[in-house]
C-alpha cells in the first residue's frame, strides 16, 4: 500500500492488485465462468482471476461495513432509548458511460448475496428516473440525456430515502434501452433488502437546484469506476459497434437507422456522440464526483481493475 505521490493531498491509500487480491485468497471463488458470462456487460471485460481478485475482496469488505454499520445502528438507537430497526445498507456506483459501472453493480449483486448477513441484495439503476424523452423534448434538454438535469432528482432523492427508512416496500419506474425511454405503467418494486446498490452516472453529486441533500447523503459506500477518457471513449466506440450488430439490428430499437446507414457513417454519429454528449458529461459533472467515493477502482487500457483506492480519511 502507498499513499498518494501528487503534490495535491488525497484521502486515499491506493492498493495494487495484487496486495488487493491477497486479501481474499483463502476465499472460495462462489460464481462459475458461466454465471460471469450472464453478468458481463457488451463490451466489458470479466473473467473468473478478476472476479477473484477484484471483485471477491471488494464483496467481503462491504459485507463487513454492513456488519459494523448495522451494529452501529443498534448502539446508537439503544443510546437514544428506541428500538432499533433494520436499515437497508445503500451502496452508490458511479462512472462515465462504458466504463463498466454496470456489470461492477452486478457482480457485486450476485457476491453480496452469497455472503451471511446480506442474502436480499437489490439493484436499480437511475436510467428509471430520467424524464421521458416526451418531458426532456418539451425542456429542450434531449441532447442532454444523461446530464443531472435530464433526472427527476426529487423522485430519486424520495425513492433511495423510502428505502433507507425502511418501508417494505418501495418502487421505482422501469426504462428500456431498446426503446430509450421510460415505459409508462411500468415499475420495479423493491422489497426490504439487505443491500441496495444504486448504479448511475451522477449518484455521486452534490445537492441538485432547491435540495438541501446529496443523494449520496443517504449511501452508506460509495464506488466510483474509474479510467482515463481516451480508454472509456475506446471502450464506447466498441460498444457501439457490437450493438450496430447485435441490439441496433431490431426493428424496434431507437437507434435501429444506425445498422441501417453505412459503417462509417454510423462509427462518425457515436463519435459525435461521445465528444459532444459523453465527454463534457463526464469532464463536467461525473469525473469531479470521483473525490467523494470510499473506494475507486482504477481500470487500465484492457479493461482491468489495476488498483484501488480506498478512502483513509
Amino acid at each position: 500500500m502507498s499513499k498518494g505521490t501528487g503534490a495535491q493531498p488525497t484521502p486515499f491509500v491506493e492498493i495494487a492488485r495484487a496486495d488487493w487480491a491477497a486479501l481474499a485468497s483463502a476465499t472460495e471463488a462462489p460464481l462459475t465462468a458461466e454465471e460471469l458470462s450472464h453478468i458481463r456487460g457488451l463490451g466489458d471485460f470479466l473473467d473468473l482471476d478478476e472476479m477473484r481478485e477484484v471483485y471477491l475482496p471488494l464483496s467481503r469488505l462491504l459485507n463487513l461495513y454492513v456488519a459494523e454499520t448495522q451494529k452501529l445502528h443498534g448502539v446508537t438507537s439503544n443510546f437514544l432509548g428506541e428500538r432499533a430497526g433494520r436499515t437497508p445498507f445503500i451502496i452508490g456506483v458511479a462512472g462515465s458511460v462504458a466504463v463498466g459501472k454496470s456489470t461492477v453493480s452486478r457482480v457485486l449483486r450476485e457476491l453480496l448475496g452469497r455472503w451471511d448477513g446480506t442474502p436480499n441484495v437489490a439493484l436499480v439503476t437511475t436510467d428509471g428516473f430520467l424524464y421521458p424523452n416526451a418531458e426532456l423534448e418539451a425542456r429542450g434538454i434531449m441532447h442532454r440525456k444523461g446530464f443531472p438535469e435530464s433526472y427527476d432528482r426529487m423522485a430519486l432523492l424520495q425513492f433511495v430515502a423510502d428505502v433507507k427508512s425502511g418501508l417494505p416496500q418501495v418502487s421505482a419506474p422501469v426504462y428500456s434501452h431498446l426503446f430509450y425511454d421510460i415505459m409508462p405503467g411500468e415499475r420495479i418494486l423493491i422489497e426490504s433488502p439487505d443491500v441496495l446498490i444504486v448504479e448511475g452516472l451522477n449518484v455521486l453529486q452534490q445537492p441538485g437546484p432547491g435540495q438541501t441533500l446529496a443523494l449520496s447523503d443517504y449511501f452508506d459506500f460509495k464506488i466510483y469506476v474509474d479510467a482515463e477518457p481516451a480508454d472509456i471513449k475506446n471502450w464506447f466506440l466498441a460498444r457501439f459497434r457490437k450493438l450496430r450488430e447485435s441490439a441496433f439490428t431490431n426493428p424496434d430499437s431507437y437507434f435501429h437507422r444506425y445498422s441501417q446507414v453505412p459503417f462509417e457513417d454510423a462509427l462518425q454519429r457515436a463519435n459525435e456522440i461521445w465528444e459532444t454528449i459523453n465527454l463534457p458529461n463526464l469532464l463536467e459533472n461525473i469525473q469531479p464526483t470521483r473525490s467523494r467515493a470510499t473506494l475507486v477502482l482504477k481500470k487500465g487500457a484492457n479493461h482491468l481493475v489495476e488498483k484501488v483506492l480506498l478512502r483513509k480519511i
